[in-house]
């Protein structure tokens, strides 16, 4: 099974590092990532959002589990058989 995690990470500035060491964790499981933010005039938005492609449903459940416990961060999942 193939899970898609999004992730809206809110004050960017604040969380991106918690984010980030999680994902760094997880990365041999990670099989795609996209990090899409907004940028107006030069200035980063405090809003970001990554998309994952992950192919183990566990690793899937774990990252999310380890995600939620951020504070501002929101999780949506897709799965695909």
């Amino acid at each position: 099974m193939t899970t898609i995690i999004g992730i809206k990470v809110s004050n960017r500035i604040e969380n991106a590092l918690f984010v980030q060491q999680i994902l760094t964790n997880y990365g041999c499981f990670i099989k795609t990532r996209i990090g899409l933010h907004s940028q107006c005039n030069g200035q980063c938005s405090p809003d970001g959002l990554v998309l994952l492609e992950i192919t183990d449903d566990q690793k899937a459940e774990d990252i999310a589990q380890a995600l939620c416990e951020i504070e501002e961060i929101e999780i949506q999942q897709m799965k695909f058989a």
